[in-house]
């Protein structure tokens, strides 16, 4: 229901001065309507067509005419104090309707008020008097003119029936008005005051939401009890369009409003961060756009950074997942997705830094040189992956740095010792508080570039807990197979780490998880000799330890052969750290003695050493001779390097017994036990009585007790020691022996060969006795090293105690059947 006709004729109302209150407030009595229906019709009419109005008798609307014939029509009639008729046109779009397209049935209305609108139409008041139906047109210029029969209305009685479809009608209009906020208040006091009927339904049937035929129709309804009905039905309608209406109406407004006020606190907030030179959120959400637009990432990358940020766009940057989300994207920006470093296919030059920074670990950088080879070649290869294992101080991890300069590539280093949590591999997923990426994923972001050498430094020590098995979750990362593609928790998505050249260093290969280093390319990196290290300490440490204590060249000079006295005295091991600490304190006294201006010892000797570097530490393995049968020199190695272990044994009178003592493990112990029953079984060839065994007990004897001793590698130093103690013939002089034995006599080869070989060289040991399977060990050793020694390669034990035992003379041997 619409009231716009009654607000606009108040609006002219006022515009003539005229009380809107008095003479055009459009309410009929029903003494009004009846002396208004008793009025008489003139034979023919004025017609004026109206485009989207149907005027009802009684009711006062106002209209505007543009066209010339409607204009004309108006002033005449207005002029002579002439009544019109009014019709509605069919169709609301004709400009200038013929007689067939206007309705027979229309309103004789009077013309109460004429205006000269600004823009040159005419508006007028006009009051519908009675119903009329035309019959003929007599005249179409310069306007229609028609004869006309007037329509009377059929009237009901007043029953309780009647009354109560009339009240219904103005309730039910009543509510209308009151529910929709369009239309003025004057509405409902004026539907209030009507007392007529008739005049009741033509009101409201004139200011209903309906289109012209409709209200047509109503117009043409004789019986007023057919035309209350109709308008009820209309007015039910429209009463529940606007219930509906309204419920959307609050639900958007609700939103809008909350929107409007969150936009309000936005723009806000907006504003004192630029005051306070901050960037607001939706500069850094077309930072991280145009950042973007730059990067070379794949596909799928680019798919979930898009829908991410646009899931960032829809959150208030007042609540917590705002800035985890925006930690997301900034990290998915941060990583250098498709970036890879060009390497320097320059072989000579990275072999010429590698010798530059390592002396010796001439396998490791062979390997190296044809991985560069092959990159060089080929364009492209998946990176292999690397374990340097050897004992500590070797320099399994500086050598990843150098690694990457010769290669141009960026160096990174992640240290595992005693990491046991598996989200420290494989992050967090980031719905958790505080998650993070795992340090891999954080490690490429510091380096700017997906195939950086990546040092997976102390891999032997990753550690089992409650929080998973890192060492389980590397397995992915370290299998060329499926790295192209490795899942992060946090990220969501997988990252290339085929082109990482991961270099892990361990110390203990037996405390690796099997599956783990099978899918890793093992180098063993041995202890360094006493040249290597002397050589080492010249060219790197020493150098490096005057930059660090502030020194010139020449404050401090130290010669080879007090290098070589610091290598043995001082430190025992296969690396050269302790080298590096003990040359540190040389540094320290020459730092102290210059810093005081103190007269000093430029270039140490030897007698020099105790008063600079305080007591020796160690006592170097001295070769201290065989000349009591029954004492035999091994080889062992240690995780600081090869030692040699002495083996001493010893006749008692007694009934056969064996003890065994020098604190040792099992498998020793089982070596002993296997000699002695080896040797029982071949007496008669070693030309050995058979009653010996049960007239004397053997002690055997392992010196340094509080030395734990294992190992599969004392067997055949062992047997030689039992065959040179009941032969009473001693061992061959300057000749040491390391090997595994079976009962049936075979000598097995054992490990750790370079280590004891440099062990006997520093105790002068001139002849070693090994397993021919142990030849191989002895090709990779450079030459210059085996100077001076002698190798004789065994298969058999009858060889060793022939080489050693055999032959020999003893000073007062023992009458073992006395």
């Amino acid at each position: 229901m619409k009231f716009n006709d009654f607000g606009k004729l108040n609006i002219l109302n006022l515009e003539a001065g005229i009380d809107s209150d008095s003479e055009f407030i459009p309410l009929m009595t029903e003494e009004d309507e009846n002396k208004m229906q008793k009025e008489k019709l003139p034979e023919a009419l004025s017609i004026l067509p109206l485009r989207n109005t149907v005027l009802f008798p009684g009711v006062v609307i106002p209209i505007t005419a543009g066209r010339d014939k409607s204009i004309k029509l108006l002033q005449k009639a207005y002029k002579n104090n002439e009544v019109i008729g009014v019709v509605a046109q069919k169709n609301n779009a004709e400009e200038d309707p013929s007689e067939a397209e206007i309705y027979k049935i229309g309103t004789v209305a009077k013309i109460m008020r004429m205006f000269k609108m600004p823009d040159g139409n005419t508006t007028v008041i006009i009051q519908g008097k009675k119903r009329f139906e035309w019959s003929e047109m007599t005249s179409v210029e310069p306007f229609f003119k028609a004869r006309i029969n007037a329509i009377d209305e059929i009237k009901l009685d007043k029953t309780e029936e009647f009354q109560a479809l009339i009240g219904s009608v103005k309730d039910l209009a009543l509510q209308i008005i009151k529910e929709s906020p369009n239309i003025p208040s004057e509405a409902a006091f004026a539907l209030k005051n009507i007392e007529s009927p008739s005049f009741l339904l033509n009101f409201i049937s004139s200011n209903m939401n309906l289109e012209v035929p409709e209200k047509q129709t109503l117009l043409e309804l004789n019986n007023l009890g057919e035309r209350a009905e109709s308008v009820l039905a209309h007015l039910n309608s429209e009463l529940k369009m606007l219930e509906m209406k309204n419920e959307i109406q609050s639900k958007v407004r609700v939103e809008f409003d909350q929107q409007q006020r969150e936009y309000f606190l936005h723009q806000q907030m907006k504003q004192i961060q630029e005051e306070l030179g901050g960037n607001s959120f939706e500069t850094e959400i077309e930072e991280m756009k145009t950042k973007a637009a730059a990067k070379n990432w794949p596909e799928e990358v680019k798919k979930t950074f898009e829908k991410e940020i646009k899931k960032l766009q829809r959150i208030n940057p007042q609540v917590p997942e705002f800035s985890i989300q925006r930690n997301y994207l900034e990290f998915l920006l941060d990583l250098p997705w498709n970036h890879y470093t060009k390497d320097d296919f320059n072989i000579a030059q990275a072999e010429k830094v590698l010798n530059r920074d390592h002396y010796g670990l001439d396998e490791v950088k062979e390997r190296i040189l044809e991985h560069l080879a092959v990159l060089k070649l080929k364009g492209d290869m998946k990176a292999p992956i690397i374990c340097l294992y050897g004992p500590p101080g070797v320099g399994k991890t500086s050598l990843g740095k150098s690694v990457a300069e010769a290669l141009g590539r960026e160096y990174v280093r992640m240290s595992l010792g005693g990491l046991r949590d598996e989200a420290e591999i494989r992050g967090h997923r980031k719905t958790y508080i505080g998650a993070m990426p795992g340090r891999l994923i954080q490690s490429l972001k510091k380096a700017g570039s997906s195939n950086p050498v990546f040092v997976l430094d102390e891999i032997d020590k990753l550690s089992v807990s409650t929080q998973g098995d890192p060492s389980s979750a590397m397995l992915e990362v370290l299998d060329p197979e499926q790295n192209h593609s490795f899942y992060d928790n946090y990220l969501e998505l997988g990252y290339d780490l085929s082109k990482v050249l991961f270099i892990a260093t361990a110390n203990n290969l037996g405390a690796i998880q099997p599956a783990l280093r099978d899918r890793m390319e093992i180098i063993e990196i041995n202890g360094y000799t006493l040249e290597e290290k002397v050589e080492i300490a010249k060219r790197h440490l020493m150098p490096k330890q005057l930059k660090e204590h502030g020194l010139k060249k020449g404050q401090i000079s130290v010669d080879k052969k007090v290098l070589e006295k610091i290598a043995t005295d001082y430190t025992r091991e296969s690396g050269v750290r302790s080298l590096d600490k003990q040359l540190a304190k040389m540094a320290r006294y020459a730092a102290k003695n210059v810093a005081m201006e103190k007269e000093y010892i430029v270039r140490p000797k030897l007698s020099d050493l105790k008063n600079i570097m305080g007591p020796a530490r160690f006592n170097a393995d001295v070769y201290q001779g065989n000349d009591i049968a029954g004492v035999v020199t091994g080889l062992a190695w240690t995780p600081v390097g090869g030692t040699i272990l002495y083996i001493e044994s010893s006749l008692s009178r007694g009934k056969g017994k064996v003890s065994i003592t020098g604190n040792l493990g099992d498998v020793m112990k089982e070596s002993a036990t296997i000699a002695l029953a080896y040797l029982k079984s071949h007496a008669s060839e070693f030309n050995i009585p058979y009653e010996v065994f049960d007239k004397w007990d053997v002690n055997l004897h392992f010196p340094e007790g509080a030395t734990p001793k294992d190992g599969p590698s004392a067997g055949i130093t062992i047997l030689s020691a039992l065959t040179s103690l009941f032969t009473q013939k001693k061992i061959r002089k300057n000749l040491a022996m390391t090997g595994e034995i079976t009962l049936r006599g075979r000598v097995l080869p054992v490990g750790g060969i370079k280590e004891k070989i440099l062990a006997a060289k520093r105790a002068n040991i001139k002849e070693l006795i090994l397993s021919e399977s142990n030849r191989k060990d002895i090709e990779e050793i450079r030459q210059d090293y085996l100077k001076g020694l002698t190798f004789h390669f065994v298969e058999d034990m009858k060889e060793v105690v022939e080489l050693a035992v055999l032959n020999q003379k003893v000073k007062n041997p023992i009458d073992l059947l006395a």
